[in-house]
């Protein structure tokens, strides 16, 4: 049915089948990871026969969890640009800058290669009432997907969400409750209710397939750049599905013998007043504090505690990067550069990386001959409130 074998603890490698709904491992609550019969992938499917499949992630369905005779729940999300952005990086005395621009999947952000395989699993083993927190954009590619699938969406989402997404959830029929606090506070209300109302969590990290859609970024990566991985790789890092799909992919490439061992380094940046991950990262721990009174404009980067962190922890340490931190005002110029210099309106959580990338070549951390793949996770159109709070610069 397909080329899954069973699902594993991240933490504590417990085994749980993979043939019916699953949530986080029963014995010490973390994410379960889908594995596959590799030997099995390598033989089916060789990296040269996706240049003739559809520009969606579908094309690696040999590595996805869905049952190849099962129609996918999707909206054609995936196979995103990767933009050379030679004015850009010229400014920073760069040569080989990339942005991967996730801002053209369905629902404007890279939310929408989560849901299309969280959706389409939940969908494939009965669950139909289909609940989840979010800062904003999570919430809008739920309400997406499941009106896709004729499932019911529930979401939770802190009461200064971008009214653009409470806005796009609630015209694709979604039940929306705004909550006073955070995104951890609405993750609170969706664990308190989800057993009473018969809600399937859809969390970030709470079932085991929305990292299996992340991933497909670095199926993405590897085989936009023709089979080589970059140097390092610049991601904002929230809930940090991201940062954890891709290094779950650059080992299974690895196993399939479609890249080297050669690894990016993993570069983490977060809002200075949001940064559990930093914090943790510099003092050497495997776990993140919550990040008391988390204050970010960014909504995606408040996240005060992050369910993987020790997953995020431990692959930007075994890539050789590391984690910084950026102010508001920093992602707000650096969105403004890219767009004076490259017409893209990019997400202020890209803004994030733009400015961090400037710090680290600046600082010699980043060198000029090394390939960057910079991550804009979604259209700056969504975030009409933070660039209200920093309007672009006078030029005239």
């Amino acid at each position: 049915m397909s080329f899954v074998t069973h699902l594993e603890c991240s933490l504590c490698s417990r085994i749980l089948p993979a043939d019916k709904l699953q949530t986080v491992c029963g014995h010490c609550g973390k994410p379960l990871f889908a594995r596959y019969d590799l030997a099995r992938v390598k033989s089916a499917v060789r990296r040269e026969d996706l240049t003739s499949r559809e520009p969606t992630l579908w094309r690696y369905r040999e590595i996805l969890p869905l049952p190849f005779r099962t129609e996918p729940v999707s909206l054609g999300e995936g196979w995103t640009p990767l933009l050379p952005v030679r004015r850009f990086a010229s400014v920073h005395g760069s040569k080989a800058v990339f942005l991967k621009d996730e801002a053209s999947n369905p629902t404007g952000s890279f939310k929408a290669r989560g849901m299309s395989l969280a959706v389409s699993m939940a969908s494939w083993l009965g669950a139909r009432k289909l609940a989840a927190p979010s800062a904003g954009n999570a919430a809008g590619a739920l309400a997406a997907y499941a009106a896709r699938a004729g499932s019911e969406a529930h979401l939770f989402v802190p009461r200064d969400t971008p009214l653009v997404n409470v806005t796009e959830s609630r015209a694709a029929g979604a039940n929306v409750q705004l909550i006073d606090g955070l995104i951890t506070d609405c993750a609170a209300e969706v664990a308190r209710r989800a057993a009473e109302e018969g809600w399937f969590d859809v969390s970030t990290l709470k079932e085991p397939y929305r990292v299996e859609g992340k991933k497909t970024l670095g199926y993405e990566l590897a085989e936009q750049l023709g089979w080589h991985l970059p140097d390092a790789i610049l991601y904002p890092t929230g809930g940090g599905t991201g940062v954890i799909g891709m290094w779950k992919a650059f080992e299974e490439m690895e196993a399939l013998g479609w890249v080297s061992s050669k690894r990016p380094r993993l570069i983490g940046v977060q809002a200075s007043g949001c940064q559990p991950l930093v914090r943790a990262f510099e003092r050497h721990e495997p776990f993140a504090t919550e990040h008391a009174g988390a204050q970010t404009l960014a909504s995606g980067l408040r996240v005060p505690r992050a369910l993987g962190d020790f997953l995020i922890l431990r692959a930007v340490r075994a890539s050789g990067g590391l984690m910084l931190a950026v102010t508001d005002e920093e992602m707000a110029a650096g969105v403004y550069r890219l767009g004076e210099l490259e017409g893209v309106f990019a997400c202020p959580e890209a803004g994030a990386c733009l400015a961090a990338f400037g710090t680290l070549r600046k600082a010699g951390a980043i060198g000029a001959d090394e390939t960057v793949v910079i991550f804009n996770t979604a259209t700056g159109t969504k975030y009409p409130e933070f660039f209200e709070y920093y309007p672009p610069p006078n030029r005239l």
